[in-house]
């Protein structure tokens, strides 16, 4: 696996008394991946799940949803967090350069 971009995301507009998780999903935010990494995309949120492609050096993506699963060790620590990038499409947040350890985008899962 690769690493995240150290690239804070965009501050989201909005009421303040929303959910953060949803604001930046609503906000359409772009998250960096770490610097000098490809990092693999999964068809699901653990290593066993097969690579779907890889994204290049410098890359941003937009959190759709996050779900737990397989812990990875990442140059952003060690998540059991997955963010969905598109249907069928995962890379571990521990790679994502999100500036939080928890969840930032609504749960995958309802």
């Amino acid at each position: 696996m690769t690493a995240p971009d150290t690239v804070a995301p965009e501050a989201p507009g909005g009421p303040e008394s929303a959910e953060p998780a949803a604001l930046a999903a609503a906000a359409g935010l772009t998250f960096a991946l770490a610097p000098g990494h490809r990092v693999k995309v999964r068809k699901g949120p653990g290593t066993d799940y097969p690579v779907v492609r890889l994204l290049p050096e410098g890359s941003r993506i937009q959190i759709h949803c996050q779900q737990h699963g397989e812990r990875v060790s990442g140059p952003y620590g060690t998540t059991d967090l997955w963010d969905s990038i598109a249907p069928g499409q995962y890379v571990s947040d521990s790679y994502v350069h999100t500036g939080s350890s928890g969840m930032v985008a609504p749960s995958c899962t309802g």
